[in-house]
């Protein structure tokens, strides 16, 4: 491998994890803050997708699909919450992995009927294609780029929101004792409400930049989900940093088992997973860091 394919492979490998990143983030914030095994959560991605397929189709404007999606996810994400998740924070996790996956039933069976089973692409921006010229003879797509780009963007202000913020002092609150935080007067069924539909829009967003890469097609978020919630105990559940940093782990292995020993790719990251947990049997990072 010479060092222009070295490279390009670093690039690949660090826009796939900051994109998992931006999947798995909303999961650990539902997961570790609220404490719900929210098995939707990958169907979130794939309702992002086709929202992206769609609203571009009706728009004819990518950047305003985005715009309208994220509005949209985060009243969706609200609703959601308030009808189902809100009754779910006292039970067993049985009963909440029960809820959940019924629900992944429920979005593909509307997504069927809504849109049908056939394999979509989303055209890339036309202000985003074409490539910047890396080594003599090969190019990067800019809109690769972009996706790395924003998915930084997201993790500075997901960070300034939970650590700098009076928002994020309830919410770390609220994660630790829930009961106190009550008493003092904060409102955290509705400090729950606002954590579930940024979670929700977070994803929402990540399937609709990853769209123009990836295609749109029926089932694509059931393999996200189990990549996110290997993110999720690499990295520790309810830490932000170790969800960003466990989604490189995975980006650079994945990417870079493809090229070496591509029969073995798969299991290279449940690999990783099992060591890392050998070693730090609670993830890399404490909740809340």
């Amino acid at each position: 491998m010479d060092l222009t394919t070295f490279l390009i492979q670093c690039l690949n490998s660090v826009q796939y994890g900051l994109l998992l990143f931006l999947i798995a983030s909303g999961l650990t914030l539902i997961f570790g803050i609220m404490g719900v095994i929210n098995l939707a959560h990958g169907s979130f991605y794939m309702i992002g997708a086709y929202m992206a397929f769609s609203l571009s189709s009706l728009t004819g404007n990518f950047v305003l699909a985005l715009v309208l999606g994220v509005v949209l996810a985060v009243a969706f994400g609200y609703v959601l919450e308030w009808c189902f998740f809100s009754f779910l924070y006292e039970r067993e996790h049985l009963q909440q992995v029960l809820m959940t996956y019924g629900l992944i039933l429920v979005f593909e069976e509307m997504r069927s009927i809504l849109v049908g089973d056939d394999v979509h692409g989303v055209p890339v921006p036309a202000w985003l294609e074409g490539g910047i010229a890396i080594g003599n003879d090969m190019t990067y797509p800019v809109y690769r780029l972009f996706i790395s780009g924003v998915c930084v963007l997201l993790a500075v202000a997901m960070y300034v929101a939970l650590k700098k913020t009076r928002l994020g002092m309830m919410v770390r609150a609220g994660a630790t004792n829930r009961e106190m935080v009550q008493s003092l007067g904060i409102n955290i069924s509705l400090l729950y409400r606002i954590v579930f539909a940024v979670g929700v829009a977070i994803a929402v967003l990540a399937g609709m930049i990853a769209a123009p890469v990836s295609s749109v097609y029926p089932g694509m978020g059931g393999s996200v989900l189990i990549i996110c919630f290997v993110v999720v105990v690499i990295g520790g559940i309810g830490s932000i940093k170790g969800a960003l940093v466990a989604s490189l782990l995975i980006g650079f292995v994945d990417t870079f088992g493809k090229v070496f020993w591509q029969q073995a790719a798969g299991a290279l990251i449940y690999v990783l997973m099992a060591a890392i947990l050998l070693w730090k049997p609670e993830g890399l990072f404490k909740q809340g860091t």
